[in-house]
């Protein structure tokens, strides 16, 4: 019987005589660590690649700020286009964030003839196609992996694992922040600013949190998942937005009652609609989803997405979504396949978006309601209650009343409705005598009806 030698090509790529020759743009908690990891692995990434893998420069905005780690003399410059203009760099990572000079750079490094890799979600998400065009244009490649939750791999098995199958739902925790607040408020019975406070004196949360807290960095996140699952242009201005801030120790208590948790998740779904063609719903907002849901598991600053497929079924992707170590690893993965493509003059799959598909707007959106509602202890309210949803076409899963005389409280959870619907619903009872007050209203996710 044949056996194939250990040192067969098939094992490992070519070798090329060629160094590879790469540069870093940002060197704060990525870019420090992504500067480690070609250090340190430098003899595994030759080896994986087919060829020497060279730091040739790091742009950074101050050269005598401190670092996590430190850089090889004579690499560091303050002069980040001068770096992205060198005809020896292959590779351009670029992990400074924001929109410019972000964009800038890679456009320019693309039309000087790099490849790029690039953890920026804010910039794929409000202007991916232009980056996608110009990568197209230079017969370059462009890689984006460390743009959603960190290590976890989930955007090449959307482009790749499942370019075969028909995903029909994305459903995610993509913020470690978020994520870490919301359980503290499930497991201590803290309010919003107390957990806030913890996840900023523990790092988890910036000094200015309004990015993660209202949804903005989940929100870029969405639509680029969004975009390679339904091979459709979504852009971050196409998502539905809601933060957490409005969330109480109410609202998670009330959950719990129900034997759920409160989750921001990110939701990308296919839609059908009446003449035959899917459109793609994409929003990001709490929800309450039942303990039994896997990503109710989900803990502390950790990410997972759910993905569902015609074929494949239901995946889940689950792991370490932020943090300098494993957005670096992520980087380091798609450097190594970006640099492969490099040696055997290829590139990797594109933009796709050949599908094209309408972004609906939130109010054709279906989803579920939990409403509690604070209303007269009094003998027929129940009753002007279920009118007013009848009257705007939504139906009633269950109700329930908790408290007496100025206590008394309805707590009730639709069936499937359109948003606007839904929204209309609860405009209706807060014009009603018979409420003093809409205490709480949040949508309900990952239950079948």
């Amino acid at each position: 019987m044949w056996e194939r030698p250990v040192d067969s090509p098939v094992d490992s790529p070519a070798k090329s005589d060629r160094t590879l020759r790469v540069a870093v743009l940002g060197c704060g908690s990525v870019g420090s660590q992504v500067v480690r990891l070609l250090d340190e692995q430098a003899g595994d990434l030759a080896a994986r690649v087919g060829a020497p893998v060279e730091l040739v420069g790091v742009a950074v905005r101050r050269l005598d700020a401190v670092r996590d780690v430190e850089v090889p003399e004579g690499l560091l410059t303050t002069d980040a286009a001068g770096l992205v203009a060198r005809d020896d760099v292959d590779l351009v990572v670029e992990v400074i964030g924001g929109i410019e000079p972000a964009r800038s750079l890679i456009l320019a490094a693309l039309e000087n003839g790099a490849s790029v890799i690039t953890a920026n979600k804010a910039l794929l998400a409000e202007d991916g196609p232009t980056l996608f065009e110009a990568a197209e244009k230079a017969g370059r490649d462009l890689y984006y992996e460390a743009a959603v939750a960190g290590a976890i791999p989930i955007l090449r098995p959307l482009r790749e694992s499942l370019a075969g199958d028909r995903v029909t739902r994305v459903l995610g925790i993509v913020n470690g922040t978020t994520n870490f607040i919301l359980d503290k408020m499930d497991t201590s019975g803290a309010g919003f600013a107390e957990a806030l406070e913890e996840a900023q004196e523990l790092g988890y949360a910036e000094a200015d949190p309004t990015a993660d807290v209202e949804g903005f960095d989940a929100a870029a996140k969405a639509a680029i998942l969004a975009s390679l699952a339904f091979h459709s242009r979504v852009t971050a201005a196409d998502v539905y937005r809601e933060g957490i801030s409005e969330v109480t120790a109410a609202d998670v208590q009330s959950a719990r009652d129900m034997g759920g948790v409160v989750k921001l998740l990110a939701i990308c779904e296919l839609m059908p609609q009446a003449g035959g063609d899917d459109a793609v719903a994409v929003r990001v907002h709490p929800a309450m989803i039942p303990r039994t849901h896997p990503l109710a598991s989900v803990r502390e600053a950790y990410n997972a997405v759910f993905v569902e497929s015609e074929a494949a079924g239901q995946l889940m992707f689950y792991g370490p979504g932020a943090g300098g170590s494993p957005t670096a690893s992520a980087v380091l993965g798609d450097l190594v396949t970006v640099a492969r493509n490099r040696l055997a003059g290829t590139r990797g799959a594109g933009e796709s978006a050949y599908a094209d598909r309408a972004v609906l707007p939130m109010g054709e959106t279906r989803t579920r309601y939990h409403v509690a509602i604070d209303v007269d202890d009094r003998a027929g309210v129940l009753a002007a209650v279920a009118t007013a949803f009848a009257e705007n076409g939504v139906s009633i899963q269950t109700v329930r009343q908790e408290g007496r005389g100025l206590d008394a409280q309805l707590v009730v959870v639709s069936h499937e409705a359109t948003d606007a619907q839904l929204s209309a619903t609860v405009q209706h009872l807060r014009e009603m005598d018979i409420v003093r007050e809409v205490t709480s209203v949040m949508r309900v996710e990952g239950e079948h009806e």
